[in-house]
């Protein structure tokens, strides 16, 4: 039954489910009741009543921590005003206002009060268009805000997005969805949560007009919908999901029903798909409902999981996947397997649980991911629609250009530095990392350096890079002032790295000192500082860890879980770590396990916190594991943690992959202290089609015992065939606009000839690979070009700004790309994108190609290049 009111037309059931899991967070939320529910004793509307009960049974437990209920009524309110005010307000589906305009969250971003902001910025550009044009403009109008860079997982608002101009690819996409939503464009985020034929992955925007979703690449238009650099690399994708925050009904296919939120899976719109069933028996065959399973794809060095579903009543999952390689987990209790399958082979794969986890020997492996699919004809855009494109392309960079631009500039910080008696050269990062907030950072260290000295600047610089772009004096302030008491207690190392600095994960900086300091009494807190085992039991006794509520695990600011007194275990770690800061005890996340330690008597103690039965989960004990290196290796196959090889730890049936630095090399320097338990050590070595000759080593660590393990990787022979030859008559402009063709470019030691789109992501990979191995290339005696045809020009590539690249590089242009297409053909250009790599010997003979989107392409040009050189 369908009920139609003034508010909106929804089915009864419906309805009862939006009360029921409205009353259940009532529950949850009652520490906080007059914040978050007092609006309800207001004057609402039956419409904003309605909406606001939806957004609140379907919110996740940091919001409850975080925001009040004025908030969400004020987003509710302008939400529906737009509704009235657009001209396809009336066009938009409840079903459709309500999962994917409605909600004011897209991904882990700090929520502000930003969509009536969005709105005053995008009404008159988009009032006379259609919704399909209103989408393009709405990305033109992005683009002009932000570009992509590379950085951590926490994801900034839009607001700060705005205010930064550059964010990866979730942040970019964040700040789309809400500007289309902002519109009363019904949006969602979408991710291929890992790639398959590389490493990394990806996030884009699907929007909805006029009874069909779309797709685009967020911050980067095309001319029309449905095409973005990422089309190819989709077509060869696992898994293309959206997670909306409630029990969604609609059309599209769902990996995942949680009690609160759905897992939609849309890869039928980007690949070939097929439909296939795991089944789950044990020994004696019979089915084992409940049995975990979860669906990987290698990536990073390790199996990342991009599907984790529970068997049913018979044993079975079912799981709609693309043409390639996945290695899947199944599991109950002590009972385990493993394996990888082929997609391709089979509908049903069977796996028996076994009560003996593989302990030691070596595995093989290759993990092929789906092939390579052209572009269709019908894709294909004149090149008068792409001329005018780029026009709007270019106009979007000079924009966003002209607004960086307004930032405080090195000279600037230069003149604040001398003002304020600091180092120029510890100034001048802080300031440049800052943004957009610069002037923001640069009136904090003003006023409190004076009294402070360099304690200011101290804390700036224990912040990671982006937390310098959202946070503002009144925060700084607060962890400014609430450390400063303690730091004669400590080493001063001790002291910044883990009393001073405020970040402990992945969570947003807000202020919380001051909150602990005045909410704990100053005995207790004294108590507390002798003992902290003693704070641990008071938080065991007032915190209660609810782990399934939300998908976005530690988003709570640590304030905020205490005032709830509820949160997941992430998030009660972190305010473990942020409570014992705030108290004057250093803390922290252990490096590699991430388990919540605390400072005491000259040594770090782990934060054991009771177990389910009620009695502390003790941690095993530690051994030793001293990696030995290979020594038939070749020098391109030389270890790094993340990049190649990873290692985990098998608990509760699953492996926990240790977290070290990205890139990590000095791995056989000294021993890796680690629990003791079963372990299983991945090393990949990536060929060029995106297959991965995989190698599974098992182990065992013993308390107090060293184990010796040799890393080996599976090598491939190098082949440096000769593809072909170039046209010497290439011919490239330098920057003083005199031409030159390739054949005065040739080099003794070889060529990387690289044509690429500074603003897109995949030459952005490329230019920061080859940075970072900058060293190794100038050893090679290699020569880097790097062509940009005439649209790459913008306003915002500045080629001096690439200062870590090989000293023998240069920026040449490629008028109308007039040389790529001698190089290759427009179906590859079209098919894969750039960049396009070429690797050219000393007699302009070509020994290495590659198109497109593919992390690693750096790496495989070295080898190239390091064996012409040889």
């Amino acid at each position: 039954m369908t009920i139609s009111s003034a508010a909106f037309s929804l089915e009864e059931q419906s309805l009862a489910t939006i009360e029921r899991k409205f009353e259940e967070k009532r529950k949850l939320a009652h520490e906080r009741e007059e914040e978050l529910f007092g609006i309800f004793r207001g004057e609402l509307t039956g419409e904003e009543r309605l909406a606001l009960k939806f957004l609140y049974a379907y919110m996740p437990l940091n919001d409850l921590a975080d925001y009040d209920g004025e908030l969400f009524l004020k987003h509710v309110r302008t939400t529906l005003d737009i509704r009235n005010r657009v001209p396809w307000g009336n066009r938009v589906p409840d079903h459709l206002f309500l999962h994917f305009v409605l909600p004011y969250r897209v991904n882990n971003e700090n929520i502000e009060d930003s969509r009536g902001i969005l709105y005053e910025e995008l009404s008159e550009r988009v009032s006379h268009l259609s919704m399909e044009d209103a989408i393009l403009e709405t990305n033109h109008w992005c683009h002009e805000k932000a570009t992509y860079i590379s950085n951590d997982v926490r994801t900034v608002s839009p607001m700060t997005l705005i205010r930064t101009a550059i964010g990866r690819c979730g942040e970019q996409s964040t700040l789309a969805v809400a500007a289309l939503r902002s519109l009363c464009i019904p949006a969602r985020q979408c991710y291929t949560p890992r790639w398959a034929h590389s490493d990394s992955n990806h996030a884009w925007v699907e929007a909805w007009a006029d009874g069909a979703w779309h797709y685009i690449g967020a911050c980067e238009p095309e001319p029309r919908l449905n095409q973005g650099w990422f089309s190819g690399p989709a077509r060869r994708a696992m898994l293309v999901n959206t997670r909306v925050p409630a029990n969604y009904l609609g059309p599209e296919p769902l990996t995942l029903a949680h009690e609160w939120y759905s897992e939609l899976n849309l890869l039928d719109t980007y690949a070939p798909v097929r439909n296939i069933t795991v089944r789950v028996t044990d020994t004696t065959g019979t089915p084992v409902a409940g049995a975990l399973v979860w669906f990987h794809v290698y990536n990073y060095a390790d199996f990342i999981p991009i599907a984790k579903l529970t068997a049913n009543e018979s044993g079975e999952v079912a799981f709609r996947t693309g043409f390639g390689d996945l290695y899947v987990q199944a599991w109950q209790g002590d009972s385990r397997t493993e394996a990888k399958i082929r997609v391709g082979d089979s509908d049903v794969f069977s796996f028996v649980l076994d009560l003996k986890p593989q302990t030691e020997g070596i595995l093989d492996l290759d993990m092929v991911p789906p092939p390579v699919i052209p572009d269709s004809e019908a894709d294909l855009v004149s090149a008068e629609e792409r001329a005018l494109h780029n026009d709007r392309v270019q106009e979007g960079a000079s924009i966003r250009k002209r607004f960086e631009d307004t930032f405080l500039s090195e000279a600037q910080a230069a003149e604040l530095a001398e003002e304020l008696g600091l180092p120029v050269e510890r100034v001048w990062p802080v300031i440049r990392k800052a943004r957009g907030n610069s002037r923001e950072i640069a009136a904090f260290l003003q006023e409190q350096t004076a009294e402070h000295g360099q304690w200011p600047l101290q804390l700036l610089e224990s912040l990671n890079d982006k937390d310098l772009t959202d946070t503002f004096r009144t925060t700084l302030m607060d962890h400014l002032t609430g450390a400063l008491p303690y730091r004669n207690d400590f080493d001063e190392q001790i002291f910044i790295s883990y009393i001073l600095c405020p970040r402990v994960l992945f969570e947003m900086i807000r202020p919380y000192r001051a909150y602990f300091q005045s909410t704990i009494s100053a005995d207790q807190i004294e108590r507390f500082r002798s003992d902290p085992a003693e704070w641990i039991r008071f938080l065991e006794n007032k915190f209660e860890v609810i782990d399934d509520l939300s998908f976005y695990q530690g988003s709570a600011t640590p304030a905020g879980s205490y005032r709830l007194k509820k949160g997941d275990g992430a998030s009660r770690d972190i305010l473990f770590v942020a409570s014992c800061r705030s108290f004057g005890i250093p803390a922290r996340l252990h490096p590699s396990e991430r388990m919540p330690q605390y400072w005491l008597n000259g040594a770090w103690q782990s934060a054991e916190f009771k177990s389910g039965e009620g009695v502390p989960a003790a941690r095993p004990e530690s051994g030793k594991l001293l990696l030995l290196r290979d020594t038939d290796a070749s020098d391109d196959m030389a270890a790094s943690y993340y990049l190649n090889f990873s290692f985990a730890r098998l608990e509760n049936g699953v492996y926990k992959t240790l977290v070290y630095a990205r890139n990590k090399t000095d791995v056989y320097d000294e021993p890796f202290e680690v629990e003791s338990g079963y372990y299983r050590m991945i090393a990949g070595t990536r060929l060029k089609d995106g297959t991965t000759l995989v190698r599974l080593t098992y182990f065992a660590i013993f308390p107090g015992k060293l184990t010796k393990l040799p890393l080996t990787f599976r090598q491939q022979p190098i082949d440096i065939p000769i593809i072909g030859e170039v046209d010497r008559s290439w011919t490239f402009t330098l920057s003083d606009d005199v031409s030159k063709p390739i054949g005065e470019w040739l080099n003794p030691k070889g060529i990387v000839l690289a044509w690429i789109e500074p603003d897109r992501e995949p030459s952005k990979h490329l230019l920061r690979e080859i940075g970072e191995l900058a060293g190794r290339f100038e050893l090679t005696g290699t020569k880097i070009l790097f062509a940009v045809g005439d649209s790459g020009w913008t306003a915002s590539f500045n080629p001096a700004a690439y200062e870590d690249l090989p000293s023998d590089t240069s920026f040449l242009r490629d008028v109308r790309h007039s040389a790529l297409l001698g190089a290759t053909s427009q179906t590859v250009v079209n098919t894969l994108g750039l960049p396009h790599v070429l690797v050219i010997d000393d007699q302009g003979r070509i020994r290495y190609e590659t198109s497109g989107y593919k992390l690693g392409i750096g790496r495989e040009a070295l080898r190239i290049a390091e064996q012409l050189a040889d």
